[in-house]
């Protein structure tokens, strides 16, 4: 749980970074990459990180952009990478205006309440959840991928 409103921003901004560059790995012709037939695809992943983003910035009361459960996943890589480069940067805009006060602050989250500070550490965990099942992905799909938290096996 976020204490302190700066570390929440922080690591926002380095976990951010890493979706990023995941994001950015994936080709247009990958977009329906899975696991076996029927699992997530790279697509439906990538898009789910900019709803997901959007929707726990929502339960934590930050305005940010959020795209609708009923839209579809776009057909290239770039639109999902615009999307999340749009909703992050709403993240941290937003996160700017937060007090260490403002973190303690009971919400409704997925489960109940939940204090927001809390809701915002279960954000990036879900986001790193998503952003590994994508390298695993990657690497399947033929496509490099990006060191994130340190080199991969591409970068050697």
């Amino acid at each position: 749980m976020y204490r302190q409103a700066d570390d929440f921003l922080q690591e926002w901004t380095m976990a951010a970074e890493g979706t990023l560059k995941v994001l950015q790995a994936v080709t247009d012709d990958k977009l329906d990459q899975s696991i076996v037939e029927g699992h997530s695809t790279l697509g439906w992943l990538g898009w789910h990180l900019v709803g997901a983003a959007g929707y726990f910035s929502y339960l934590a009361g930050l305005k940010v952009p959020m795209i609708r459960q009923e839209d579809p996943v776009p057909t290239t890589a770039i639109e999902i990478v615009q999307a999340y480069e749009k909703v992050v940067n709403g993240i941290k805009e937003e996160a700017t205006k937060l007090s260490n006060e403002d973190l303690l602050e009971v919400v409704n989250g997925f489960t109940g309440p939940i204090p927001k500070g809390a809701l915002l550490r279960a954000l990036i965990d879900h986001q790193t959840h998503h952003r590994g099942q994508m390298t695993v992905l990657l690497r399947q799909a033929g496509l490099p991928v990006p060191g994130v938290m340190g080199p991969t096996q591409e970068m050697k």
